[in-house]
């Protein structure tokens, strides 16, 4: 089923209408705001944006499978479902919505979509929300990896020197600049800088920002944007932030204007912390 990336909330809505038991929404902003409200059926997993992977090895990967894997469980999700994700918008919560549909890319779940303008694109369309938590019953959920989306660290300085591999930073500027290491705090990681070779678009830059409710620009502005900094459909790209979710962010928006690119989900924060791997520590 070909099944679309970014979904709007008229066709949420009218989707929640035919009551189809095989879709499920994922609410992934934090626990207190799911309380206060949020979209009528949806489950909470705030767990897509708190997940930390420290070791993109073949085992840290394993952890983070049977994680993840636990949770849908738990929640009743086995993988054969539609399964739509949120935050509040797409620009405040670091992407944490596209890290979700990226995670469950990743993990083999076919039909993902992300809510298109998030909470507040609902809210501003004059949608119903709830307090309720819906019940649910545990499930098996089946991984049915989707590699190919995934960059490891042995992988990202394997591609260091190659030039037919773009490696993407998006991070936020100050970040880029060497003058924090994370967006949490300037010294929150032990090594500020960028990974060798690498260039620089700013992830907010993918998105309309100034407007009322922030969404993805269209494929041909995406284009646009990309070809500044040498990026075309015919590119491989691995991209890599913090942790994965203003990546994930870019790849969403990437994957919707055709352009072929991986995240590099254990990002800056497993990249500085190991002292063997190179980096480039001048301020800019």
């Amino acid at each position: 089923m070909d099944t679309k990336l970014l979904i709007s909330p008229k066709e949420l809505s009218s989707l929640l209408a035919e009551k189809s038991s095989q879709t499920v929404i994922i609410d992934t902003r934090s626990p207190e705001e799911y309380a206060v409200s949020h979209l009528p059926q949806s489950i909470n997993i705030h767990a897509f944006f708190t997940y930390l992977l420290d070791n993109s090895s073949p085992e840290g990967l394993k952890k983070l499978q049977a994680y993840f894997a636990e949770i849908m469980s738990e929640v009743g999700i086995s993988a054969t479902e539609r399964l739509i994700v949120y935050e509040d918008t797409l620009n405040k919560g670091y992407g944490q919505s596209c890290r979700a549909a990226f995670l469950l890319q990743y993990l083999g779940c076919a039909e993902v979509s992300v809510l298109h303008g998030g909470y507040q694109a609902w809210l501003a369309a004059g949608l119903p929300t709830t307090d309720e938590v819906p019940e649910s019953e545990s499930s098996i959920f089946r991984l049915h990896l989707n590699p190919d989306i995934m960059v490891s660290k042995a992988e990202m300085l394997q591609a260091l020197d190659d030039p037919a591999i773009i490696k993407l930073d998006v991070r936020d500027r100050i970040e880029w600049q060497g003058l924090s290491s994370s967006p949490y705090a300037p010294d929150f990681c032990p090594r500020k800088g960028r990974i060798p070779n690498a260039v620089w678009l700013e992830w907010h830059l993918l998105m309309n920002c100034d407007s009322q409710i922030p969404m993805f620009r269209s494929k041909a502005e995406i284009l646009t944007i990309c070809q500044s900094v040498g990026i075309t459909p015919n590119s491989i790209v691995y991209l890599y932030c913090f942790k994965g979710s203003r990546a994930a962010n870019t790849l969403i928006a990437m994957q919707e204007a055709g352009i072929n690119a991986r995240n590099y989900f254990g990002s800056w924060n497993e990249w500085s912390r190991d002292f063997s791997l190179p980096i480039d520590s001048r301020v800019i």
